[in-house]
């Protein structure tokens, strides 16, 4: 599953407001709406990305 879909059900799912994920996830609020626009991110941040929604679900898994 590419990873804008990822993020997309990740915040669908949470009710974070996409500027507060970017901020979070890799320091950049403007990060999810590039995606949309089509930026690829390259491996380290998609690895970055990924951590931070898999520890944002455990962590407030309940």
């Amino acid at each position: 599953m590419p990873l804008l879909r990822k993020i997309e059900i990740f915040l669908n799912e949470t009710d974070m407001p996409w500027t507060r994920f970017g901020r979070l996830a890799v320091r950049d609020p403007r990060f999810v709406q590039d995606l949309r626009n089509g930026r690829e991110p390259g491996r380290l941040v998609s690895d970055r990305v990924e951590k931070f929604m898999n520890m944002w679900q455990s962590d407030h898994a309940g």
